[in-house]
């Protein structure tokens, strides 16, 4: 059974979700302001290193979530997710860039940022790093604005005046 806890982090009450597996405790989701993730049970105890990282993270005291997470997709989204975690802190890409970079032809772009989409542990596995062609803000699971501001977080994109 997941089991959930709420943290309350500058983009808002942000949502995880666990469940126990035969190597322990792992997080299989983390969803943001407006999306509700698995998980009836809240019990935040299990919880602690995630919140202790995520803590350090909007800190600007870690730029690398070390976290047991289950992988619950395809092959193909495994692949592709794996790839998000080596997207550096600090620095973006593009859909066709991680395409090629796994080998997937440009005809199967869309199928790239459909599996980036389905990412289930979002600002945990950075998702948000990944940019339209153009560099423009394409989708985010957890709105645009909240990509605007981990990327301004980040220091990938500069803070807006005004």
């Amino acid at each position: 059974m997941d089991v959930y806890t709420v943290y309350d982090s500058p983009l808002g009450e942000l949502r995880l979700t666990g469940a126990e597996s035969a190597d322990g405790f792992v997080l299989t989701s983390l969803t943001l302001p407006g999306r509700r993730g698995a998980g009836t049970v809240r019990a935040d105890r299990p919880f602690a290193e995630a919140v202790r990282q995520l803590d350090a993270y909007f800190g600007g005291r870690c730029t690398r979530f070390d976290l047991p997470c289950a992988d619950r997709g395809t092959q193909f989204q495994r692949l592709v997710w794996r790839a998000l975690d080596d997207i550096p802190y600090g620095s973006t890409t593009t859909y066709g860039e991680l395409a090629a970079r796994l080998g997937v032809p440009r005809a199967e772009v869309r199928a790239v940022g459909a599996a980036v989409g389905a990412n289930p542990l979002l600002v945990i596995r950075p998702c948000h790093r990944v940019l339209g062609s153009d560099g423009s803000m394409r989708g985010y699971a957890g709105g645009v604005g909240n990509k605007v501001r981990l990327l301004t977080h980040e220091g990938a994109l500069q803070p807006m005046l005004g």
